[in-house]
């Protein structure tokens, strides 16, 4: 009799099953998770209520799924779909291993999610697998995946070695899948696809000395729609004025490997870029402020053409990306209603930018020890200290390579009117190792010496002012950053300390409500309801906790 149950259950949560509603990623967060941060904006904050100041002590664990990478097969014996380009299965180092770093989909019932080379599907009740889906690599960097983006009943992946592939949702059978990127020129895909209208974008990146781009994807037939490169690739591009030379800006890196937002009022998709190449080597072809590495782009969904940008960190000499999130929001500003994109980038400071025509509005610290530049220019860009780059005697510069902030998405609630962003004191000794340009192109050509952490935070910051808030110490030393935010209705916010706990806060003021440790917490936490209860989930290597009210 149990099986019997067991298999009309299994039948029905199969049978529910449906395409995503595209009108899910236009509407706030609710009830689902349907994109990286949840909805377009960025913000990640759900209109959930159900788990709330007032219960969260009650919180309690209700389902635990463990997932296993790799060709072996799937829990409980679900089998794996086996697909690829390699001929045989390679074990890839590079950090990823099956931690689940990515944000997790929530569709009508059933979570998608991944790690480098593997996608899951797993009912959203019990946590019980559904489908698994390997795929064979060349190889590539296994660092980490930053998730799957959805679109009808089919599912998109970046894979390590390059590839972009559609699965079918219901099945996990594979459906197609087109190359990225040259394998061969040392790209790395690890970004989680972002599906606007008809249209798949997907970022990828290149640590060597290619030119990072953003490339459109038809979702039916997966031929590339429109490419933009964050460098000049030709010689009549106006952004060639701020390099040394047109070799060394197509050349140039700007890295593109964490999802942007989306505007729909204006069809600009605003995302920001990674670093310059030679990263750490200030060359006679870099003379500049190197556009549009370092920058944030906003660009028109349907011709791929850019509209404005923002540099965040002219003529970086770090490897400070400025890839973080962004967050659109509408808001009052010096008395008027404006719509918005607030940043925190990795190089330690904040900025809030008109979303319309990118025009600078703050600019400020978010972590107290920086001190790589030496002011403000007059579109409050930091301006460099020459002096802070690498030097073959060492230079002390705060923040470390890691930066102030990293991948970890930010939040932001408008119950408070706050952006929530972890954040990081700390300082290290910067070597160069190779004054000869040939020999320290990408990232190489220098040496880093960590000195240590005035401690990792929970920060949150006035978008009006720019201004701290509060700060939550996470309670050690470590220099690790947390692994992002939610923000609730029910006045809640949700992250990961560094002590492997899942700690809930007061969003107001950063006061713990609730706590629970599950160990090396490794994503974002995320929240969704479903017959009539609300979840929070998170992973903790390659485990998903589910908690709910009973």
């Amino acid at each position: 009799m149990k099986t019997i149950l067991l298999a009309s259950f299994f039948t029905a949560v199969v049978s529910a099953q449906g395409p995503l509603d595209p009108a899910l990623l236009i509407k706030p967060l609710s009830d689902s998770w349907p994109t990286y941060s949840g909805d377009y904006s960025g913000r990640r904050y759900s209109a959930l209520t159900q788990i709330n100041q007032s219960n969260v002590k009650n919180l309690t664990l209700g389902w635990v799924s463990r997932v296993t990478s790799g060709s072996g097969g799937g829990r409980g014996g679900t089998p794996t779909i086996v697909g690829g380009v390699a001929t045989t299965e390679s074990t890839m180092g590079g950090g990823g291993g099956t931690n689940i770093r990515a944000s997790i989909l929530e569709v009508n019932g059933i979570l998608y999610f991944s790690t480098p080379d593997n996608a899951w599907a797993v009912d959203a009740r019990d946590g019980h697998e559904l489908w698994h889906f390997f795929w064979r690599t060349k190889g590539g960097t296994h660092i980490g995946n930053r998730g799957l983006g959805m679109w009808g009943n089919w599912l998109y992946m970046e894979t390590p070695d390059d590839y972009l592939v559609c699965l079918d949702a219901k099945t996990g059978k594979e459906r197609w899948h087109k190359e990225i990127a040259d394998f061969s020129l040392q790209y790395f895909s690890t970004m989680a696809p972002i599906v606007i209208g008809n249209h798949i974008l997907v970022g990828t990146g290149d640590d060597l000395d290619e030119p990072g781009l953003l490339q459109s994807f038809d979702p039916e037939t997966g031929d590339v729609q429109w490419k933009f490169y964050t460098v000049p690739m030709k010689k009549d591009d106006p952004a060639l004025a701020t390099w040394g030379d047109f070799d060394t800006a197509k050349h140039g890196g700007g890295n593109i490997w964490i999802p942007g937002a989306y505007d729909p009022e204006t069809h600009l998709y605003i995302v920001g870029t990674g670093n310059p190449s030679p990263a750490y080597m200030d060359s006679p072809g870099r003379k500049g402020d190197n556009l549009y590495t370092c920058s944030i782009v906003a660009i028109n969904v349907d011709t791929g053409k850019i509209a404005w940008h923002y540099q965040t960190s002219p003529h970086d000499t770090h490897d400070w990306d400025s890839t973080e999130t962004p967050i659109l929001i509408d808001g009052e500003f010096n008395g008027k209603q404006r719509k918005m994109v607030l940043h925190a980038s990795r190089n330690g400071y904040y900025f809030t930018l008109d979303r319309v025509t990118g025009e600078h509005l703050v600019t400020s610290k978010y972590s107290e020890s920086v001190n790589w530049a030496k002011g403000l220019d007059k579109d409050g860009r930091p301006m460099r200290d020459p002096e802070k780059d690498s030097t073959v005697p060492g230079a002390l510069v705060s923040p470390n390579n890691g930066g102030a902030t990293n991948w970890p998405p930010p939040a932001y609630s408008p119950d408070t009117g706050l952006f929530y962003v972890p954040s990081n004191d700390s300082y290290a000794m910067y070597y160069l190792t190779e004054t000869d340009p040939r020999g320290a192109m990408g990232l190489g050509g220098k040496d880093e010496l960590g000195v240590g952490s005035l401690g990792a935070y929970l920060t949150a910051i006035d978008y009006k002012t720019g201004k701290i808030a509060w700060r939550h110490r996470y309670p050690g030393t470590g220099g690790n950053l947390g692994n992002g935010i939610l923000t609730t209705a029910g006045k809640l916010l949700f992250a990961g300390d560094l002590s492997g706990n899942l700690v809930a806060y007061d969003p107001a003021n950063g006061k713990i409500l609730w706590h629970t440790r599950l160990g090396n917490i490794s994503n974002a936490p995320e929240t969704y309801m479903l017959d009539g209860h609300q979840y929070i989930l998170v992973a903790a290597g390659d485990t998903l906790y589910s908690f709910t009210l009973y």
